[in-house]
């Protein structure tokens, strides 16, 4: 109903040309951008160190990492395969001996 309104679709239409201008300066300005790698370097940093010491509290607690259960997770999915064609194998021989 209001995206129908000549009103409303002019003050939206307005404000997406404001923020188009808007970002368009932020980044012509070397500065800004400068400032947002920056702040994204370090970010990522602080996740690199915030997950080694997740890794290394995790561990002192005896408690497994997701890493860990994933890689349990694909052992119990090669058993489950394996054990699927062991049945197979089974089922073949048995049904061989009943004829």
């Amino acid at each position: 109903m209001l995206k129908n309104n000549p009103m409303v679709k002019k003050i939206v239409e307005s404000g997406e040309e404001r923020v188009g201008k808007l970002a368009q300066q932020l980044m012509a300005n070397e500065k800004f951008v400068a400032t947002v790698q920056t702040v994204v370097t370090r970010t990522l940093a602080a996740k690199g160190t915030l997950d080694s010491a997740l890794r290394t509290a995790l561990s002192a607690m005896n408690l497994p990492s997701t890493t860990d259960v994933e890689q349990l997770r694909s052992k119990v999915d090669d058993l489950e395969r394996l054990l699927a064609s062991v049945e197979a194998k089974v089922d073949t021989l048995v049904a061989a001996k009943k004829k």
